[in-house]
């Protein structure tokens, strides 16, 4: 159901996860201990009522999408049972998603509609490999909402590592039901639209918001929107009809003859459980309070499982050379390279569409860069010629800093020179320095960085001018 404006319910997606085990298309049962296992995960990860028994059914339909006839899956005793995911929107509010089951069934075919053609082909290559549908509450509210429980879902099947849930590839497959009801009204809508055909999150986001104006009118004239599956074609932004939607009793369920009935122990359940990775949620968290992150930044990171990966190797390369040196971290190192990695590192992976471990810039070579940054070896600029190189040859950022010529002077006694010299050279700017305030001041520290050829360290430059002029 969908609730948003004008009209009341929520958006119901069913989640389609595939390639739920490795192996090629076609060749894999419905029931395998590998496909079990990590559909046991998901409703762990998904805080999913698990049974202790669960079994298969066979659901009959009409279409010809598998060969026998008849789908294998799960009616009432599904492997997970109801459970909840919180969701961060972009505005920072959070809103609970209620999940209705997560249960494991066979994928089907794929059918196949040529433009002008009388006829339809069917690709058998998907069918029969394991999937996992995740039915959600009718809690999401607008089509922003699904969007985002969408990608937050996405990025928990990731970290999971149970499927790419690639949406482009077909690895994540959403199905909408629409619904509305009118203000003040309560119970749920006698109609309910499922929308199919999607294939990224935008297009989520569209079709509801379709669905929302085209069953807001009907209701506006009097009408009842049909029950019905419609399908949305991206390229006119509009869904159409496709088929009259079936009630369960349609499907004639019963037991699947052929598998057996599964039993889950608690003793197994929690050996699963201890063996999850941390997941998105508790990892956010842990950037933001360990290195200062904000909100967005650590959402970001995060969000992009490889380059969160990439920027925990090159804080344990900087905690080592720390303990080596037998400095205590302030907490900047961290700050420092999640900046860089998201600044300059990430702009140059989508410049080259370039995942973060294929690139030439080891981890080691990116912590040695915050290393010479922090120390003051190399200006925050210079450091951006340096990082340039680094990215197209994997050089190593202290050689590249030499062969350049970009080393920083830090060098107090020289500093102390060229300072004493600005001011003799600049009686009036000292004057004003002392009267006018910063702007004044900004002007002697930009005349001692033109005499060291934009070497020099700002803060070394800052801290020996005001003593100067103090004395």
């Amino acid at each position: 159901m969908f609730c948003g404006s004008p009209n009341a319910e929520a958006a119901e997606p069913n989640v389609h996860i595939c390639e739920l085990c490795t192996g090629q298309p076609g060749t894999l049962p419905v029931i395998n201990r590998e496909a079990v296992e990590k559909s046991l995960k998901v409703g762990l990860a998904l805080n999913c009522e698990i049974a202790e028994y669960s079994k298969f059914d066979r659901k009959n339909y009409f279409y010809p999408d598998l060969p026998k006839g008849y789908q294998i899956s799960q009616f009432d005793m599904p492997i997970n049972g109801r459970g909840q995911m919180t969701i961060t929107m972009t505005n920072g509010d959070t809103r609970t998603i209620g999940i209705t089951r997560a249960h494991l069934e066979e994928d089907a075919g794929k059918l196949m509609h040529p433009a002008g053609a009388d006829y339809s082909l069917v690709d058998y290559n998907r069918a029969g490999t394991p999937l996992l549908e995740i039915v959600s509450e009718p809690d999401i509210r607008s089509a922003e909402e699904a969007k985002v429980y969408l990608q937050e879902l996405q990025n928990i099947m990731r970290y999971l590592g149970v499927s790419d849930a690639d949406m482009e590839k077909g690895h994540l497959r959403c199905d909408a039901n629409v619904s509305l009801r009118k203000i003040g009204e309560s119970g749920f809508p006698p109609y309910k639209v499922e929308v199919k055909n999607m294939n990224s999150f935008k297009a989520v986001a569209n079709a509801i918001e379709y669905e929302i104006k085209r069953q807001a009118e009907l209701l506006d004239q009097g009408q009842t929107p049909a029950r019905e599956t419609r399908g949305w074609v991206d390229d006119k932004a509009i869904t159409v009809s496709q088929r009259s939607k079936e009630e369960s009793q349609d499907y004639r369920y019963f037991p699947e003859p052929d598998l057996p009935i599964m039993q889950f122990t608690k003793a197994y359940l929690e050996e699963l459980r201890r063996d999850l990775p941390e997941l998105p949620k508790a990892r956010k968290e842990r950037f933001m309070s360990d290195y200062s992150l904000s909100d967005k930044d650590a959402y970001t990171l995060v969000a992009y499982k490889e380059l969160a990966n990439y920027f925990e190797h090159v804080i344990s390369e900087l905690d080592e050379w720390l303990q080596v040196e037998k400095q205590a971290d302030d907490g900047k190192y961290g700050f420092a390279a999640a900046n860089w990695i998201l600044g300059n590192f990430l702009a140059a992976l989508n410049e080259c569409k370039m995942l973060p471990q294929d690139s030439k810039v080891t981890p080691e070579n990116f912590a040695e860069l915050i290393k010479l940054i922090r120390q003051g070896k190399v200006s925050n600029l210079a450091a951006k010629d340096v990082f340039a190189k680094m990215f197209a040859t994997g050089e190593d950022p202290s050689n590249i800093l030499d062969e350049l010529g970009l080393a920083q002077v830090s060098d107090e006694g020289l500093i102390l020179d060229v300072v004493r010299k600005v001011i003799a050279e600049n009686p009036k700017g000292v004057e004003d320095a002392k009267t006018k305030g910063e702007k004044a001041f900004g002007f002697l520290v930009g005349q001692t960085m033109k005499e060291l050829k934009g070497k020099g360290n700002p803060q070394v430059i800052n801290e020996i001018l005001k003593k100067e002029l103090q004395s």
